[in-house]
């Protein structure tokens, strides 16, 4: 029997992409793995998005790959199931954010990862734990994690295969922000909700710019509009 299941719901331009599966911590199965890039292209399509938010049911981010299916998964390497879906997350064209509650570990820390942002409660747990379970960790999600922390912290969340606070999460860069518990859901929809408000252009550019892809030109009907709300002191309503 499959367990766990990934939930879409969305609120105006947000949408929030739950990890479900609280029997096991929100462990992936390959079936969560494969349906993930499924439906992040729907998403994509959908021009009323803005944001997206990837977050955890039940007090708890994900602990990774289901452990009954892990060694699968492991053996695929870069072509494994769950590094197109971390893949399909780092080249969502729209601004993603992860909302870390719990533990963040193994594969989750890898869809962590490949989120724009990372907010997380100050009793979320973050690790890399492949060396606990002698699994090679696939190239893609080690380069991208020594790309946000750098080597030497990659290093030493790969060897140890530790968890850590969110305090020094937030001090490697895993973390960008550490909020009280209690906070972190509204924390989110405030940051999301600003997000939502730029120019979808600039956004894209921005995007396009760090991930190596290629930019959208100027728009100017967009800059003017940009140029002149910010003048007229009014909201400026963005294409």
């Amino acid at each position: 029997m499959v367990s766990g299941e990934l939930v879409l719901t969305q609120d105006g331009p947000l949408a929030t992409l739950v990890i479900t599966n609280p029997a096991k911590r929100n462990a992936m199965s390959a079936a969560m793995w494969t349906a993930l890039p499924e439906i992040l292209d729907t998403l994509a399509k959908d021009d009323s998005v803005r944001v997206l938010v990837l977050a955890g049911a039940g007090g708890t981010f994900c602990a990774g790959a289901d452990l009954t299916e892990a060694a699968a998964i492991a053996r695929a390497g870069d072509d494994s199931v769950a590094v197109a879906a971390e893949r399909a997350l780092a080249d969502f064209p729209r601004p993603t954010i992860a909302r870390i509650d719990g533990f963040c570990v193994g594969g989750g820390c890898q869809l962590a990862v490949a989120c724009d942002l990372r907010v997380a409660g100050e009793s979320a747990r973050f690790g890399v734990t492949p060396a606990k379970l002698g699994i090679v960790y696939p190239p893609v999600p080690t380069r991208r994690l020594a790309a946000l922390v750098g080597p030497a912290r990659a290093k030493l969340l790969l060897y140890t295969a530790d968890l850590f606070d969110a305090r020094a999460a937030e001090r490697w860069g895993l973390a960008d922000l550490v909020v009280p518990d209690g906070t972190l859901a509204a924390t989110v929809d405030d940051l999301a909700a600003t997000i939502a408000s730029r120019s979808r252009l600039t956004l894209r550019a921005a995007k396009a710019v760090l991930g190596g892809l290629p930019v959208p030109e100027q728009d100017e009907a967009e800059m003017a509009e940009g140029i002149g709300a910010f003048r007229e002191r009014r909201a400026p309503s963005w294409t």
